[in-house]
């Protein structure tokens, strides 16, 4: 199996993140790749993914840590340089997680955290900086959307071209017009632990062809025990229900899912 995002690169796994891959290996999780969500986590990733054999990087900032910019009105080109020097290592398959992101975080980091309209317009031009770096470097990209579809479709037209079959909308919201605009543009689908607690994701992977569909676990976030930290073993819970959804076997499932993440990070 593929875990298509895996946060191993964060701090809950510092001191075991050697057992957390063998773990994972031993349910048949022999492919994961680390995204980043600023300069700091990127780097990290591409460590992980340099001394582990199976383990890829993506590097980028996330759209929430976009505020750490805004809020001290700091040179956004000189973040966006430093993501671009990492594109050049070969264990780098991917820029991401970026996108846009509208939710209000009640546990952040970032001191008095807000979503004004001057905070979004600066993500949507990161975002669109982002991207352009993806194909300057052949990079495939990983979408974060929360509550922001529209910005993030206005980004993405102008800048879907090239992307086909190389962009993956991470823990995609239950949304049908997401859906389809993935269809049409030949984006992936990415499925986390959520899916086996939430009825409306569940009717939602329903209608995603299992050709579009990527499996996650986005450890150590959203584990389909609701216990913290999720781990990419796990991977093997979420294959097992999107089997049961689909009235499909679960070989073809992982197969499926796992020549899709090939296709979409170009491995």
């Amino acid at each position: 199996m593929f875990d298509t995002h895996c946060h191993l690169n964060f701090k809950v796994f510092k001191k075991n993140v050697e057992q957390v891959i063998k773990s994972a290996q031993d349910q048949g999780v022999n492919s994961i790749v680390v995204p980043g969500t600023d300069i700091k986590t990127s780097k990290k990733a591409i460590d992980l993914a340099k001394k582990y054999q199976g383990l890829y990087a993506a590097v980028g900032i996330h759209p929430h840590h976009v505020f750490e910019i805004y809020q001290k009105k700091a040179d956004f080109q000189s973040f966006v340089f430093e993501i671009e020097k990492l594109l050049e290592n070969k264990k780098v398959v991917a820029v991401g997680e970026i996108g846009i992101d509208r939710h209000l975080y009640k546990k952040t980091r970032h001191q008095n955290y807000q979503v004004d309209e001057e905070f979004i317009d600066l993500q949507k031009i990161i975002f669109e900086k982002q991207i352009k770096l993806a194909k300057k470097y052949q990079k495939s990209v990983i979408i974060h959307n929360r509550e922001a579809k529209k910005d993030l479709f206005e980004v993405l037209e102008k800048e879907k071209k090239g992307l086909e079959k190389k962009a993956v909308f991470h823990c995609c919201e239950p949304d049908l017009e997401l859906l389809e605009y993935a269809k049409k543009n030949q984006f992936f689908i990415g499925v986390d632990g959520d899916l086996i607690y939430s009825s409306e994701k569940q009717e939602f992977i329903k209608k995603v062809p299992l050709e579009m569909l990527v499996l996650e676990t986005d450890a150590p976030f959203l584990s389909p025990f609701k216990i913290f930290p999720n781990q990419p073993k796990n991977l093997q819970v979420i294959s097992e229900f999107v089997a049961q959804l689909k009235n499909l076997s679960q070989k073809k499932v992982k197969n499926q899912t796992t020549i899709n993440g090939k296709i979409l990070f170009q491995l």
